[in-house]
């Protein structure tokens, strides 16, 4: 188990209290940061991408504090998390707070396109790390740059990098795939992929989840396949797990048995398929490939476009493939 460093590593995001609220800033003294910010470019383009701490204060840049000083909005996954971010970090700020989530960043974001058209200067954060990689974010940068207002991105903190850095796995060439589908189907056409997939993969789950979801992985790509379960990142209580997926599942499974279970974010990273390990994995099954078609092309894709995609994949005739997802629909 790792600690984070830094006297600072004791207060995370999770510890805060709910009684925090943003300071607030006088007329003069925003003016003054309003010059220091431009004379700094800060604020070169109007809209700005934030990443905020995953979990150590310490993290948060210099750039990020000025950024929440200078803002007139700030766009936020969730607005009371923001509010605790700015006040533990103690940063005066007088800028408007506004909701951007999943449920309403598409209609959100055109808002905020017309705002920093207007001349606002718009930070967008979320509740930890960079926005846009599995939290909001994408939708705001893409309508920005359809709509040709400038959107620039100020790095920092992220689980992704985190967990593949410590997780002991190939780093020269990765693929994030963002949390596991929570649908059966999803869930088996990605195991699916990540079969063959030579590079190493980062994944999101949630501690109710990962268990379950580390068995079904050691089951579908052979319990040899090497891996890596990180939690907690940048906190006092980091900790990563490292072995094979068949040992991970194993001690998961343990530890949920365990009283208070597991907790903590999970992030999971799974070596690519190496060639002396894809004899010790499980051949496709074409039963499971044509569930996998029959859901696709219910959700509107041509079945037979989907069977030869997903039979050259996993080296399994296209015909074959279109015959076994047609009995199955019969069945």
């Amino acid at each position: 188990m790792a600690v984070a460093a830094g006297e600072l590593a004791e207060v995370t995001l999770g510890m805060l209290s709910g009684q925090h609220s943003t300071g607030t800033a006088e007329q003069a003294g925003k003016g003054d940061m309003t010059q220091q910010a431009e004379a700094e470019g800060l604020w070169d383009a109007p809209i700005v991408l934030a990443a905020t701490p995953i979990g150590n204060l310490a993290d948060a840049t210099d750039r990020l504090k000025q950024l929440i000083s200078s803002a007139e909005i700030i766009a936020c996954e969730d607005t009371r998390r923001t509010r605790h971010l700015i006040s533990a970090l103690s940063v005066r700020s007088s800028a408007t707070l506004v909701s951007l989530h999943e449920h309403n960043e598409a209609s959100r974001s055109a808002e905020l396109i017309e705002q920093a058209r207007a001349g606002a200067r718009i930070l967008m954060v979320s509740d930890a790390g960079m926005p846009a990689v599995s939290d909001p974010g994408f939708r705001l940068t893409a309508a920005a740059i359809d709509a040709g207002v400038g959107v620039t991105v100020a790095p920092g903190a992220s689980a992704v990098t985190t967990a593949l850095a410590l997780s002991g796995l190939p780093t020269d060439r990765f693929t994030f795939a963002g949390f596991i589908p929570r649908k059966h189907s999803d869930k088996q056409q990605l195991i699916l992929r990540l079969r063959s997939e030579d590079w190493t993969t980062v994944l999101f789950e949630s501690p109710h989840r990962v268990a379950a979801v580390a068995a079904e992985l050691a089951e579908g790509l052979g319990e040899n396949r090497r891996a890596a379960v990180a939690r907690e990142l940048t906190k006092k209580y980091e900790e990563v797990l490292r072995g094979t997926l068949g040992e991970l599942a194993q001690q998961l499974a343990e530890r949920a048995e365990t009283p208070g279970g597991l907790k903590g974010e999970f992030v999971l990273v799974i070596a690519g398929a190496a060639a002396g390990d894809r004899k010790d994995e499980p051949a496709p099954n074409v039963d499971e490939l044509a569930g996998v078609v029959l859901e696709r092309a219910a959700a509107g894709e041509k079945l037979k476009t989907v069977a030869k995609e997903l039979g050259a994949s996993h080296g399994i005739s296209a015909s074959e493939l279109y015959d076994a997802a047609q009995k199955l629909k019969q069945r």
